[in-house]
């Protein structure tokens, strides 16, 4: 079965075949998993039948075209998934990856804290082994979703007597334990995505400890290069589009609009685009050459990104594994374009950019654009640390002077 119309017809004889949609949201997603049509890019030992993005792609549309449900995978969650089925062991795939695709147990991504933010090889959170597993003191912060997940991907420092990004591990930790407290944070768009987390010896099972001690490092790089490639959240496998009746309907709905609530404001932190020419032409600013020039400038950026996306894409299905400098100039990309929105919608609202409320620009939502932008420049990896990695990686510059050499006991940092 290679061919698309091989497929596309085995797809659609097994959906005739099982899909129901009185079935619980659960039950859906078991048969789903089972049937390996759930991730059909992942290997066939999990879950999957091996099948290249372009293969993938037609079960994808067809899921989409006939309003299946798919498996869970907004959020951290995806984020989670793909590390584990990269990075983990036997153990760990089969313990974890299967909850996580039926919806049975969410997750967060523990990697920023308050003292090395950009600087992640920085971090102090602290993981000692005892009696047979490992004790988790230190705090985290920007953490989304975590006031309702039920485990986190954590990076932790398990060796000061070494160079920084030599000394971490990374784990799996279980977010419902007494020893982790999280705190919602409220931020400047008023919007409450984002946490910080405390774990005050808080305990991770040895068996949790992804790869050996001391390859934190390595691990959370392919985290964040999936997390750079895919936008900050895993493939997003059919957006249901046709008739959405039934209890697996229901139960989907419900919980997207628990999943979906911390990136309600995602639009706003990329700039609107799509509201910048309505706006212009609503406002008269359209006839000014001035702002013209810089609406112009802003979809020639946004083209110019899509083109170098599809660049990165075609040499990733040409048999490349790098993903980490592709994924940092698409997100320098979306940094640079969401700044220009910005400057364009202040261009046309003038002052009334500055002001929210149902009298305001679209109702505050200007307003929110403005605040919500400077986000997108610092999650996921600041913009001087993608050129940094652009720089090195892509244009083969040297690496710049470093000050942080050595055991990182002995490095001056923002405790």
């Amino acid at each position: 079965m290679t061919s698309p119309e091989e497929i596309s017809k085995a797809v659609s004889q097994w959906l005739d075949d099982n899909w129901d949609q009185d079935l619980s949201l659960t039950e859906w997603r078991n048969i789903l998993v089972d049937s390996s049509w759930a991730t059909p890019h992942w290997p066939e030992a999990y879950f999957g039948r091996g099948f290249t993005t372009e293969q993938s792609a037609i079960v994808g549309r067809i899921f989409s075209e006939r309003g299946i449900v798919p498996v869970a995978q907004t959020g951290p969650r995806r984020l989670a998934a793909e590390t584990i089925l990269a990075e983990g062991n036997d153990q760990q795939k089969r313990r974890y990856l299967r909850p996580i695709l039926t919806g049975e147990e969410s997750w967060c991504q523990l990697f920023s804290e308050p003292g090395s933010g950009s600087d992640l090889a920085g971090l102090s959170t602290k993981a000692e082994f005892i009696d047979g597993k490992w004790i988790i003191n230190g705090q985290k912060v920007w953490n989304t979703s975590a006031h309702h997940a039920d485990f986190g991907i954590l990076v932790a420092r398990t060796d000061w007597d070494v160079p920084k990004h030599q000394g971490i591990s990374f784990f799996l930790i279980d977010m419902r334990q007494k020893g982790v407290e999280v705190r919602q944070l409220k931020q400047m768009n008023g919007h409450a995505s984002f946490n910080e987390v405390f774990m005050t010896d808080a305990v991770v099972a040895a068996e949790d400890l992804v790869g050996k001690e001391g390859d934190g490092w390595a691990i959370a790089k392919t985290t964040l290069s999936y997390e750079r490639r895919l936008g900050g959240v895993g493939r997003s496998f059919g957006s249901v589009q046709a008739e959405k009746l039934g209890r697996v309907h229901d139960e989907y709905a419900k919980e997207l609009e628990v999943a979906n609530e911390p990136y309600t404001w995602y639009p706003q932190r990329q700039g609107r685009l799509d509201l910048v020419l309505p706006r212009a032409r609503e406002t008269g600013a359209i006839n000014d050459p001035s702002v013209r020039q810089e609406i112009a400038r802003l979809f020639c950026m946004q083209k110019g990104a899509g083109l170098a996306s599809a660049a990165a894409e075609a040499k990733r299905k040409s048999g490349s594994n790098e993903l980490v400098p592709a994924g940092s100039i698409g997100k320098l990309a979306a940094s640079v374009i969401a700044r220009q929105a910005a400057k364009v919608h202040t261009m046309i609202s003038g002052s009334d950019a500055m002001r929210s409320g149902p009298d305001s620009a679209e109702e505050g939502m200007i307003a929110e654009v403005l605040v919500s932008v400077p986000a997108i420049s610092i999650a996921g990896g600041t913009d001087e640390i993608q050129r940094n990695i652009i720089s090195e990686r892509v244009l083969g510059m040297p690496k710049e002077m470093r000050a942080d050499t050595g055991p990182f006991r002995d490095i001056k940092r923002n405790d």
